[in-house]
């Protein structure tokens, strides 16, 4: 499954990249510190946002084993050079259960936020069980 989210991944194949999360499956935003997007519906808009809203995306690095990974990544987002580690948490089945993106330079975390956001505001009742998860 790690393998084939870092596919889809690099591709936007959001289809594919929402075959790899279990049921329960939720996002800790590293934008905001807070928010919590949780659930195949509310991931699969989010999940679009975001992977369409980087270029160049390539899975660098993938450590560990058992039910925790981490994933390291660089990609673009506008201008800007990214890099990310990614903490994914594994179900039993090795579906992911539980994404932590870790995303830096502050610079570019802070247009792909400007660029995301109104994507995201278009739905304000996911972004509203995203705070209300916290």
């Amino acid at each position: 499954m790690v393998d084939q989210f870092c596919a889809a991944t690099e591709t936007a194949d959001i289809d594919a990249l929402m075959d790899t999360l279990a049921p329960d499956a939720e996002l800790h935003s590293p934008i905001s510190g807070t928010l919590v997007f949780s659930g195949h519906d509310d991931l699969r808009i989010l999940l679009t946002v975001v992977y369409r809203g980087v270029s160049g995306l390539r899975w660098t690095a993938r450590l560990g084993d058992g039910t925790r990974r981490v994933l390291l990544a660089e990609a673009k987002v506008g201008p800007f050079r990214m890099t990310e580690a990614m903490v994914l948490d594994l179900a039993e089945d090795g579906r992911i259960r539980r994404l932590d993106p870790h995303l830096r330079p502050w610079l570019a975390l802070s247009f792909l936020a400007a660029k995301l956001g109104p994507g995201l505001l278009r739905y304000p009742q996911m972004m509203r069980r995203a705070r209300a998860a916290h």
